[in-house]
């Protein structure tokens, strides 16, 4: 009886624990049919950029994003984009993409492979969405201080 109670608690306490993490939550429809259509990251912004540099999803600078062509499809959650900046080297990728009833906005750089073969992704926080634009925030650690990259979106008509 004493074990029976035992496996009962542990598998109440199983069921009844929720997942907080950002990738394991319900959808926002709404908002991604929001950000659904072509794209240009027009800045990147972050405190002291002048003066350091930073890697953007771990590929190249962040001024090399600047520029950048973005499309997001929101029936399938694919998309992609394109690194145009003529200083920079040119690059390109698929992406898979979600926001979460949270406001984060989940995505995996595909570069060649399937999303299930991906195992990393990021989890940016996504405000001030309107029709002609929106914001990407990154929490990046910069010299040992946690510091808000914020990626600013145009609509590309």
């Amino acid at each position: 009886m004493k074990k029976v109670l035992i496996i009962m608690s542990f598998v109440f306490t199983l069921v009844s624990c929720k997942s907080t993490s950002p990738v394991e939550t319900k959808l926002d429809m709404k908002t991604e049919v929001a950000l659904k259509g072509d794209w240009i990251l027009s800045q990147v912004s972050y405190p002291n950029s002048q003066y350091v540099k930073l890697n953007s999803f771990d590929l190249v600078d962040s001024n090399c994003f600047v520029g950048s062509k973005w499309n997001f499809i929101s029936n399938n959650n694919k998309g992609s984009f394109s690194l145009t900046n003529s200083s920079c080297s040119l690059y390109s990728s698929d992406i898979t993409w979600y926001v979460n009833k949270e406001g984060r906005f989940v995505m995996k750089i595909l570069d060649a492979e399937k999303a299930k073969r991906v195992g990393t992704g990021y989890v940016l926080d996504l405000v001030n969405v309107t029709e002609t634009t929106f914001q990407l925030i990154d929490h990046v650690s910069i010299a040992g201080k946690n510091t808000a990259v914020t990626y600013q979106f145009v609509r590309n008509n």
